[in-house]
């Protein structure tokens, strides 16, 4: 196969990469992707990162079980060494998942310890030999999500080797998270924000592989922004601007896809998740496992902040079900104020 019918091939299965929800730990599980599936059909939609000790060891179903209706979905791997990650890429494949991602760019003390994560910035030619077991073990798009770089690394050095390797190996993408990794000096959360966001430099990236799919991260707030991210590469993954205020979902598919949304507004998509909710509690898990999720939805409504409350209090019961959940919104206003009015 040529290599132009391999690229178009690459955009075609990631035709639905231009907006993504980045994988992000305690956040991103089953029913916080089950929340945001009501409100955008066309989001992609990542798991927390699963390494590849817990899916060859651990509880398959509890780490890797979704439901069918969250699809796009796809599972973030975490791990270093090819045999394992191959092995891992296959289960995960048969559980169905629309693609598979190499996590080269978590900072934690734990991936550092287990050498993997943003330390394999370090190791771009075992980024390729990870990324070639994968392709080699599925049928589904491989990606890689990456950094800049690493502490004192050369970020126009350090980015091209890891892309270089990704693509010799296969790869189906990159999303780059534009700021380095610092491994030395700052904790992930001080990382958030330090060192600077370059997205000229994945601009450059892009300018250099047009034919590679690459999408961007870090720091991109609302839709404008993800826009005018867009006018340089091909897709844009979001982070904790949309986890902390899901209802700006709602608008991903009118702007980025030129579809209607799903619901209405975000009465209609708590009611729309509801019978989802009540599958869930039926199964033992508690009200607070979806709704620790759904805390900003009415972010900038009169009642928004009632309605967090008594989330936070009476949702928190062992006992608290749909009825919990219809109260705490029925202290939501349904018309919104101007935003120096938010609640």
């Amino acid at each position: 196969m040529n290599g132009a019918v391999v690229q178009a091939e690459r955009f075609s299965t990631l035709s639905g990469w231009r907006f993504s929800i980045a994988p992000m730990m305690d956040w991103t599980d089953r029913q916080c992707r089950a929340f945001h599936r009501t409100l955008s059909r066309r989001t992609r939609l990542y798991t927390e990162m699963v390494t590849t000790g817990a899916v060859l060891h651990g509880d398959r179903e509890r780490l890797l079980g979704f439901d069918a209706a969250e699809q796009p979905v796809a599972v973030q791997l975490g791990g270093s060494s090819p045999e394992d990650l191959a092995a891992a890429a296959r289960i995960a494949a048969d559980f169905g998942y629309a693609e598979i991602n190499l996590n080269v760019g978590c900072p934690s003390d734990r991936v550092q310890e287990g050498r993997f994560g943003a330390c394999l910035m370090r190791e771009p030619d075992l980024v390729g030999a990870c990324v070639a077991a994968m392709k080699a073990a599925v049928s589904v798009p491989v990606t890689v999500k990456c950094r800049l770089g690493v502490d004192d690394q050369d970020i126009e050095e350090a980015l091209d080797a890891v892309a270089t390797a990704s693509i010799a190996a296969g790869a189906d993408g990159l999303i780059v998270h534009a700021r380095k990794a610092w491994l030395k000096g700052l904790s992930p959360r001080e990382n958030r924000d330090v060192p600077p966001l370059d997205y000229g430099r994945v601009a450059r990236l892009k300018a250099a592989h047009p034919n590679l799919p690459i999408a961007i991260n870090g720091g991109i707030a609302d839709l404008s922004a993800a826009k005018a991210r867009l006018a340089e590469v091909d897709g844009v993954m979001m982070g904790r601007a949309a986890y902390t205020d899901p209802a700006l979902l709602l608008a991903v598919d009118p702007e980025l896809f030129g579809e209607p949304p799903p619901v209405a507004d975000a009465f209609a998509a708590i009611e729309a998740l509801e019978p989802t909710l009540a599958e869930g509690l039926a199964r033992g898990l508690r009200l607070h496992a979806y709704t620790r999720h759904m805390l900003g939805l009415f972010n900038g409504r009169p009642g928004a902040r009632a309605y967090r409350r008594h989330l936070a209090t009476a949702g928190m019961a062992p006992e608290a079900g749909l009825a919990t959940l219809r109260e705490a919104v029925a202290r939501v206003s349904r018309e919104r104020p101007p935003a120096s009015e938010a609640a």
